[in-house]
């Protein structure tokens, strides 16, 4: 299976619309999992549309979304959990703050601080896809990529 993972949109504030390479890439998935931040819901309205999508809310998220999101999620994809939450707090926490959020996953998608984070710490994928539009604490934007077989999840991040 092959997974879009997005985080960090912020539109209308920052953009108006995703690049089109995600648009490309969404031809090519599975799924599509966002970590929050969206803003608005005419996004989440939007990639449901194109296809089956799987989000939590972020911090920015207004309340018509939290409203039919929830704060975090546990996800199974095969034989495979992954949580999926936005995070809070200092971005040079936030991989210890979301671990303490999930216990018995194999992987935590999160977003919060815009940065790409694509690392294992103690058995468990941790990945960040940073943000396609957003680049206020990082040095690009950039969107992730998982690949889950029967025997692993892999994740990379492309830089937009």
């Amino acid at each position: 299976m092959k997974i879009l993972v997005i985080s960090d949109t912020h539109i209308p504030r920052v953009a108006h619309d995703l690049p089109q390479k995600i648009y490309d890439e969404i031809e090519k998935v599975d799924m599509i999992i966002h970590a929050g931040d969206f803003v608005e819901k005419e996004i989440f309205d939007k990639l449901s549309t194109l296809k089956k999508t799987k989000a939590v809310y972020g911090n920015m998220d207004q309340s018509e979304l939290r409203h039919i999101l929830n704060q975090k999620e546990i996800i199974g994809v095969g034989k495979f959990k992954i949580g999926l939450i936005h995070g809070h707090g200092a971005p040079r926490d936030l991989i210890d703050t979301v671990a303490g959020e999930f216990s018995g996953v194999d992987a935590v998608i999160f977003g919060h601080s815009h940065e790409a984070t694509n690392i294992v710490r103690d058995g468990v994928l941790f990945f960040n896809p940073g943000s396609p539009t957003d680049k206020i604490f990082a040095t690009s934007n950039s969107y992730g990529i998982l690949e889950i077989t029967d025997k692993s999840i892999e994740g990379k991040i492309i830089k937009l």
